[in-house]
Formats: C-alpha cells, sequence, structure tokens
C-alpha cells in the first residue's frame, strides 16, 4: 500500500486529490443512492395537493449529509482495517491523505449540518429517525462486523431508513405505507449484503468481517438464506399495489424483477461459485431503483 504526499503535488493536483479524498470519505455513490431512495419514499408520500419543495429539498441535502457523515465515521473506525483489503486500502485514512483529526472534524460538521437542516425544515419524526440511522450504522452495526452475522440484521434497519425517511418528511407520520417500503428495503439487502459478502469474503477475512450466515461458509446452506430472504420479496413486492398505495402495473414490474433476482439464486445453489454471487450482486443493485421507479410511475394519488 502506498501513501500520497501531497507536498510534491502542485497547487492545482493537490486541491483535485483532497477533493477526491473527500468524495471518498463521505462515500459519495451510496450517499447518493441513499439519497434517491429517500426522495422515493418522499414522493410515494406526497399528498399530490402541493408539492413542499423546501421540504423536498431539505430531504436530499440533509439526508445526504447525514448519510455522508455515517460513510465518513465507518471510515474512520475501520481506518486500520482497510489498510488490510484490497478493495479499500486506497482510501483516503489509509493513504494519510487526509489526517485522522481532519476527518474527525469534517464529520461532525457534516453531521450537525445534516441533522440541522432535517430539524428546521422537515419534521422532528424524520430528524430523529436520521439521527438514530446514523447511530445504528456507525457504533452499532460498524463493530458488530467484526463480531457475527448479526451484523447484517442490524445493518438492514439504517440501511432501510432513507424511504422512511423520506415518507415522514412528507407526511409527518409512520403509517403501514411506510412500514411496507421500509420492509421492502429491510428484506432486500439481506441477498444484497450477502451476495457481497460472498464476493469479497478474502478481503473480508483479512479484516476479519464475518457477513456470512452458517458460520461463514459460502456453501448451499448460505446460498439457501440468500434464495429465502430473495423470495420474500416476491409478495412484499405487491403489497404497494394491495393496499391501493400505487397500480396493478408496478406489482407486475415488482414480481418480474422479484422472480429475476430469485433466479439467480438457484444458480448460486447449484455451483455455489463466486461468479454467481456477482450476478446477484449486481441483481441486487439493479432491483431495488427499477421496482422503485415503478412504484413512483404507477402512484395512485
Amino acid at each position: 500500500m502506498r501513501t500520497v504526499n501531497l507536498s510534491e503535488a502542485s497547487l492545482i493536483d493537490s486541491i483535485l486529490i483532497r477533493s477526491k479524498a473527500y468524495y471518498e470519505l463521505i462515500k459519495f455513490r451510496l450517499s447518493a443512492l441513499v439519497t434517491f431512495s429517500a426522495v422515493f419514499g418522499f414522493i410515494l408520500g406526497d399528498s399530490g395537493v402541493m408539492f413542499s419543495w423546501g421540504k423536498f429539498f431539505a430531504l436530499m441535502v440533509g439526508g445526504f449529509l447525514i448519510s455522508g457523515a455515517s460513510g465518513a465515521a465507518n471510515e474512520i473506525l475501520e481506518r486500520d482495517y482497510d489498510k488490510l483489503m484490497k478493495r479499500t486500502q486506497n482510501r483516503p485514512l489509509p493513504l494519510n491523505i487526509i489526517s485522522l483529526n481532519e476527518a474527525y472534524w469534517f464529520t461532525v460538521i457534516v453531521a450537525l449540518i445534516g441533522i440541522s437542516i432535517l430539524w428546521f425544515f422537515t419534521n422532528p419524526i424524520t430528524t430523529g429517525l436520521g439521527i438514530l440511522s446514523m447511530i445504528l450504522y456507525v457504533f452499532v452495526y460498524t463493530p458488530l462486523k467484526r463480531v457475527g452475522p448479526i451484523a447484517v440484521f442490524v445493518g438492514a434497519i439504517p440501511g432501510a431508513m432513507p424511504p422512511l425517511l423520506g415518507w415522514t418528511a412528507a407526511t409527518g407520520a409512520i403509517t403501514y405505507e411506510a412500514l411496507i417500503i421500509f420492509g421492502i428495503q429491510f428484506i432486500w439487502q439481506f441477498p444484497h449484503f450477502w451476495a457481497i459478502a460472498w464476493v469479497s469474503d478474502e478481503d473480508y477475512k483479512k479484516a476479519g468481517f464475518k457477513l456470512l450466515p452458517s458460520g461463514g461458509r459460502k456453501d448451499l446452506n448460505t446460498a439457501i438464506q440468500i434464495m429465502i430472504y430473495t423470495l420474500f420479496l416476491l409478495p412484499l413486492g405487491l403489497l404497494p399495489s394491495y393496499f391501493g398505495l400505487t397500480g396493478l402495473n408496478s406489482g407486475i414490474v415488482a414480481t418480474i424483477c422479484g422472480v429475476l433476482f430469485l433466479a439467480q439464486t438457484f444458480s448460486l445453489m447449484r455451483d455455489c461459485s463466486r461468479k454467481s454471487a456477482l450476478k446477484i450482486m449486481f441483481g441486487s443493485f439493479l432491483y431495488l431503483p427499477i421496482v422503485q421507479i415503478a412504484y413512483l410511475l404507477d402512484k395512485i394519488p
């Protein structure tokens, strides 16, 4: 693993390097996906009478900052483990592009700004859920990754919070519709997390991360558990249509996507290969945004 010496770079290069470092520290792409899910929940929960652009943009910015602060805090806590893994050894802290003290202050400031935006422009429920999500992700899920697969269950809670935050920002209440979209994203994360853990198993073992079920083995038992949780997505995906939150078309789309997602798990059960796990991982990345967009397009006012 190499380190980056900023003193040897020009001013412009230094600015670019540090900008990229902060971009990676807040896990920009992940935070953008989280923000998309929050926006999905907001639009789905909006009554359609008078769209609140103020709350909408506050949710986008505040939610993104809280997610970014959570990602940065995760990298701070795991900085020594990141040095051991190929997939993370080029993050800004292992490379010493950003000092630890600098990362601490940046994370605290970003978190406080995100929380303040939600507090002043949305409502206390949304703000509280955002804080709870950050606490669970940083202080519970992150250390549990070295304990066992219980970390996946805990991590799935803050991972499913974004659409719930979006719904509460729009409505000011946690309703059964909010719990439905929360539940879909909660269950989706089990095959998603376990597929990633399967693909990155060798790297994770270097850092002592234990995310796979069945004693951490890449075997048929683990593949079956991935299949079972993916199977749950079929009935869950129909609930928005059943309860009149969306129309029939989105239910059909969710079912088709769920069947295609499920079919990939059978391949993993058959050969228990990294290639099959990789297909599930990519399939999980496609499933959620496609289904959420279908719900939005098929929303019943």
